[in-house]
This record gives C-alpha cells, sequence and structure tokens, in this order.
C-alpha cells in the first residue's frame, strides 16, 4: 500500500463515506503556517546533501521514507517556524512564486545552487506567505494577505455538496472518487432525474437513430479541488453512461482567493443546479447545426481550444473514416472530440491532466460552429 508520504500517492475512493471519512482525517493532520516570506529558508536535499542522513534535522515525525522520496523527486526542504520539512513536487510553483523568480534554467541548476537563489530572492520580501504542511511534507507556499489564499477544507466542500445533492436530486448516486497531492475530484449520477433533465434529449438522439447511446446517458456532476494551487472547487454538468463522461459545458467556480467561504461554494451550487437544463438545450441546438466541412470543423475546433495534437489527430482520423466526407452536425462532431480524452485516458494521462483537458473541451458546447465549417482544409 503507498504510504501518503510520497510524491507519487493516489487514492480512489467507491463509496462517499469513505472519500469523506478520509478528507477529514486528512484535514485533522493537515497543518496551515503562516510565515513571512523572508524568514523561510530552503534548503538542498539530494542523496550527497548533508540534511539526506540526518533525519535528527526534520520536524518530529518526519519518516525516512519521506526524505528519500523528496531526494528522488523536489530535492529541497523548507524550514518555518523552526521546523524543517520535506518539500513536495507541488509546493515548487507557490515556492518560486512567492520568492517572484521563474524561468526554465532554475531547474537546471544544483539542488545546492537553486536553494541559493530562491533563498536570496525569499529574502528580498516581508509580505505574507501560508504554508501548507501535510504528509510529512511542504505541500504548498500560498501568498498569505488576507484577500489571497482562502483555505477551502476538501472535507466541508464534500458534506455542503453531498446536502445539496440531498435536497435537489434525491436519488442521486456515487460515482467515484479520486485524489492525489494536487487534486481531488468525485463524481455523482441522478438517476431518479433522467426523464426530466435528458428526456427530451434522448429523444432527439432516438429519431437520428442513436438509441443505443441515449440509452445509456445518465445526468451527472463532477466536483473537483485542490489545496496546492492547481484547480479552485469546481463542479461541472456531465452526462454519463458511455466510455467516457462529457462535460456539457456549465461550471460553477469558487476561487481559492478574496475570503471565499464554504458558503460561497454552497450558493453557487444553486445556481448550477438551476441551469443543468440549459446545458442540455445547448447540446440539442447543437445537432440542428449541420456542418458542411465537418473534418475540418473538426480539426478547426480542436486547434483552437488546444487539444494535444497527437489525440486530437487521431480522433479526427476516426471521425473522418466514420462519415468521410458527408455533412453531418456539430452534436456529431462534439461526440466525436470525446475520443481524445479517451485516447489520453489509455496512454495512462494523469487525472488532473485529464480534467483539465474534458473542462477545455466543453467549451465546443458554446462556439459558434458555423463560423469553423469551412471548405479551406487547416492544418493542425
Amino acid at each position: 500500500m503507498q504510504r501518503t508520504c510520497l510524491d507519487a500517492y493516489c487514492n480512489t475512493f467507491n463509496s462517499y463515506g469513505a472519500m469523506l471519512g478520509y478528507h477529514e482525517e486528512q484535514s485533522k493532520r493537515s497543518l496551515w503556517v503562516r510565515s513571512k516570506v523572508n524568514d523561510l529558508q530552503v534548503e538542498p536535499l539530494g542523496k550527497t546533501s548533508p540534511l539526506f542522513s540526518d533525519l535528527s534535522a526534520f520536524a518530529v515525525g518526519t519518516t525516512r521514507e519521506a526524505v528519500d522520496d523528496t531526494a528522488d523527486n523536489l530535492g529541497l526542504a523548507i524550514r518555518v517556524d523552526g521546523n524543517l520539512y520535506p518539500a513536495r513536487t507541488t509546493a515548487y510553483k507557490s515556492l518560486l512564486e512567492r520568492a517572484r523568480i521563474g524561468g526554465t534554467s532554475l531547474s537546471k541548476l544544483s539542488k545546492e545552487v537553486l536553494a541559493e537563489v530562491v533563498n536570496a530572492c525569499l529574502g528580498l520580501y516581508s509580505a505574507d506567505a501560508l504554508l501548507l504542511v501535510r504528509d510529512e511534507k511542504v505541500s504548498a507556499v500560498h501568498s498569505g494577505a488576507e484577500t489571497d489564499y482562502s483555505v477551502l477544507p476538501v472535507d466541508e466542500l464534500l458534506a455542503v455538496l453531498k446536502e445539496k445533492l440531498d435536497a435537489r436530486f434525491p436519488g442521486h448516486e456515487f460515482g467515484k472518487g479520486y485524489c492525489d497531492h494536487s487534486l481531488v475530484s468525485a463524481s455523482w449520477t441522478m438517476p431518479a432525474q433522467k426523464e426530466d433533465l435528458l428526456g427530451a434529449y434522448i429523444r432527439l438522439l432516438d429519431s437520428q437513430g442513436k438509441s443505443a447511446m441515449a440509452s445509456k446517458l445518465m445526468p451527472g456532476i463532477r466536483f473537483t479541488s485542490s489545496d496546492t494551487g492547481v484547480a479552485s472547487a469546481k463542479v461541472s454538468a456531465l452526462l454519463t453512461g458511455g466510455r467516457y463522461s462529457i462535460h456539457i459545458g456549465n461550471c460553477i467556480s469558487i476561487d481559492h482567493r478574496h475570503q471565499s467561504t464554504v458558503s460561497d461554494f454552497a450558493v453557487s451550487l444553486d445556481q448550477l443546479f438551476a441551469q443543468f437544463g440549459d446545458s442540455v438545450d445547448k447540446l440539442k441546438k447543437m445537432a440542428e447545426v449541420y456542418l458542411d466541412y465537418p473534418v475540418n470543423a473538426m480539426t478547426r475546433v480542436c486547434k483552437k481550444l488546444c487539444m494535444p495534437k497527437k489525440a486530437a489527430l487521431e480522433a479526427i482520423a476516426m471521425f473522418e473514416m466514420s462519415y468521410g466526407d458527408g455533412p453531418a452536425t456539430a452534436h456529431d462532431v462534439f461526440l466525436a472530440m470525446q475520443e481524445i480524452p479517451f485516447i489520453l485516458k489509455s496512454e495512462k494521462a494523469s487525472e488532473s491532466k485529464l480534467l483539465a483537458l474534458e473542462e477545455n473541451m466543453a467549451r465546443a458546447v458554446s462556439l459558434r460552429w458555423n463560423d469553423y465549417d469551412l471548405a479551406k482544409a487547416v492544418s493542425y
């Protein structure tokens, strides 16, 4: 079983109770520490560094495994409030932001020189920092200003979301949950509301000869959040039941900034749930947008949305084999684009990359597809 201190740690959950319990325990063992930026001290932690063999130099509770893992990954430690902690890879970006430096050259420096450079820059600033110490390591070094980073505990967000689902979608079912040190996600389906939310859309698909796909569709939502600056607290509308879940546009998002609270998240949920039907209506309208050059349109839209080139070209080729030179609807093309995350998933892409991709692809629902339906071919 993976140790939670490892940078590569990840976990999946088959029930809401298991996921909530895990994050309740995680909240209890997480430490949020405020410090002045110029009081932070970075130390090299490679396998040849003096600290590597001196476990007693670290905060109480730091294990040999955490130190070894850090030496294999980021190779830095951070001293805050008199305690020294290994630094997780998730902390690197925010650490550099506090030092106000960046660039590809930094990664080419030795750990000793990198620590010197970062320390010299940290010493220039007296602003506040807010550090997250979790599972034996510093996981993030956020800005500590009052209006900058706002802590939104995942267990509290999950509890509020469950309460809202109980009230709005009785009979909802937990799909699956996932977490690593950078991201948390969970999905639910609402089978009892399938007719209310998808009835008209399913009948439209039936009329177009897509009954097999239509029969499997189920309305759902996906929740994502991050304590390390990767994502805001979000909930997106989904269609589930196929080989992949399809984001269908609407998404509520509460940034970890401007003194945002869990109550703000709760209010935004009401807005998303009220607009679920609007998202489905947009899909229905896409089925009425006929394209004369669907392969060209798909290529242009994938390029517009910056889809990963290799996977996008493979999906475009599959669509071209299916439709040839014939016409198709924007809806047909949008469904064909869903092969892109499926291809990446089969190539073992990370969960965070897949979630970001699916969310970005949902923007296609709101595009003016006729603007991309041009006879002139386009290179990717």
